[in-house]
């Protein structure tokens, strides 16, 4: 199992956490705080599947594909030729060509946009049937047009969109995926269970960081329902208790650099 570093983002911490940067009464002047943010994707060579991909990150060409709005609030910080997706699977000793399998835990478009790679292939990409209805319908009604775009969202067949509807799915073996809503209705998390680096759980953007996770500290702007999320987060703690699970957040920027550095692989 290999983590890819696709570039980093930065953000305002009040889409991360609640009242982040908010002015109080006694501190009206509060200063604003940045964070920077890790964009990843989990690469699984598996002995019945293939190769699993699990999330795509951004688009290339974001800024074409996103609006000037969400640039300006999300801008890429951090993007070189390695982080493009073909070339991070290929710096694991892979080719993109190899891939027989995309995991989409949630279809925001940091997560989603590199599925422009699979276009016109045959390649199924595995989604929870509640995230990419959801999708489906803020990308056509613009209801959510900053969160979710129709440029890989297409429905004439360019993708090949495999939905489920189970709370968990054993998509094969060692590999189990878990209903987490809260920060989107449909949203995944991934169970990896290694023989001999033990299990991991990739959260995707339930938790962005780790202060989510280890302080129960509820999402910003970005939190669609508070109770959903929390369930999720009680739910996380426990499966991570039963297995000694390693987290792997969706952003940390700390989290998957120290992950990343300290194995070239995890099996």
């Amino acid at each position: 199992m290999h983590l890819l570093d696709l570039g980093s983002l930065s953000c305002e911490e009040g889409w991360l956490f609640t009242a982040g940067g908010s002015a109080t009464a006694s501190n009206p002047q509060r200063p604003r705080k940045w964070r920077d943010l890790m964009v990843l994707a989990g690469l699984i060579d598996h002995p019945e599947m293939g190769l699993i991909l699990f999330e795509t990150g951004c688009a290339e060409d974001i800024e074409i594909k996103w609006n000037p709005a969400n640039a300006d609030v999300f801008p890429r910080t951090r993007y070189e030729p390695e982080h493009r997706l073909p070339a991070a699977i290929k710096a694991a000793g892979y080719d993109i060509k190899d891939v027989k399998a995309v995991i989409m835990g949630h279809l925001h478009l940091d997560h989603a946009g590199g599925l422009e790679h699979f276009l016109n292939t045959d390649v199924p990409i595995y989604v929870h049937e509640e995230e990419f209805k959801h999708a489906c319908w803020g990308a056509g009604t613009k209801a959510e047009e900053g969160s979710y775009l129709p440029d890989y969202l297409p429905l004439d067949g360019s993708l090949n969109w495999q939905t489920f509807n189970d709370s968990q799915l054993d998509l094969c073996t060692g590999i189990t995926l878990h209903l987490c809503p809260g920060h989107t209705p449909g949203l995944c998390i991934m169970q990896v269970n290694l023989p001999q680096d033990g299990t991991f759980i990739w959260t995707t953007d339930q938790f962005h960081v780790r202060e989510n996770y280890e302080k129960k500290h509820a999402q910003g702007w970005l939190l669609r329902d508070h109770k959903s999320w929390m369930d999720s987060t009680n739910f996380i703690r426990r499966l991570q208790r039963l297995y000694s699970a390693t987290i792997i957040f969706g952003h940390d920027l700390e989290v998957g650099t120290a992950l990343i550095q300290q194995k070239p692989f995890y099996q």
